[in-house]
């Protein structure tokens, strides 16, 4: 697929007047907003810590992680998903702070964080695997790295692009827990899995296909840091 983000930027802008329509987009629902209440609590180190959302959407997550305290920063190539968010979380009068850029490579410049947070953005991306690189070099040394992630299509289904040659994109249709986890492990440490199809509260009702989130932590001792601390 060529590099066509403008293409990409207009199909989420289109997407965003009704994306929270989708049970675990808005999490208009109290038990699904309660469910990623509690993982983003179990998932996050005590607050306030500085955590990035990356593909942030509508900022539903990051209304989320705000109400719990932490500082957060939410990046996304689409403007109207940004001025969604950014109104989410003024309407709930939480500070947060929206900027629109293409999460491969976010517009933070040398900040780096305690938390860098993605769902459902990695089958989206040209280079997945250089973005995972580029969120684990945004953490700060034993930072964690959380990622919510799933395998909606297998290899050879049809389906309708999102955009026109979206069904080039390496993880076209998701990635596969092991698959994700080989891609990461040797970028980080303490790495672990945990299911997710199992809890219909987060998707708004029962899930087939596979849903997971992979945590890990940044190896303190990788070289080459050259972001401020």
């Amino acid at each position: 697929m060529r590099d066509d983000s403008t293409a990409i930027a207009d199909y989420w802008d289109a997407a965003a007047p009704a994306f929270d329509d989708e049970p675990d987009h808005g999490l208009g629902d109290e038990r699904t907003r309660a469910a990623w209440a509690r993982l983003l609590d179990a998932w996050t180190p005590p607050a306030p810590v500085d955590v990035l959302d990356v593909g942030c959407g509508t900022g539903s997550l990051s209304l989320l992680l705000a109400q719990a305290g932490h500082r957060v920063t939410g990046v996304d190539l689409a403007p109207r998903m940004v001025a969604r968010a950014r109104g989410k979380l003024a309407a709930a009068g939480l500070p947060g702070r929206f900027l629109v850029g293409d999460a491969t490579s976010p517009p933070t410049g040398d900040e780096v964080f305690d938390v860098v947070v993605s769902r459902h953005l990695v089958w989206t991306l040209p280079d997945p695997e250089a973005a995972l690189r580029e969120w684990v070099d945004l953490l700060r040394p034993g930072g964690r790295l959380v990622l919510v992630e799933g395998r909606w299509r297998e290899s050879g289904q049809r389906g309708t692009p999102y955009v026109s040659g979206a069904e080039l994109l390496p993880w076209n249709g998701g990635i596969g827990a092991h698959d994700l986890a080989a891609v990461i492990r040797p970028l980080v440490t303490d790495l672990r899995i945990e299911p997710l199809s199992g809890d219909s509260d987060l998707w708004g009702g029962p899930v087939t296909d596979e849903r997971y989130a992979l945590i890990a932590r940044r190896r303190r001792d990788r070289a080459g840091l050259s972001r401020s601390r």
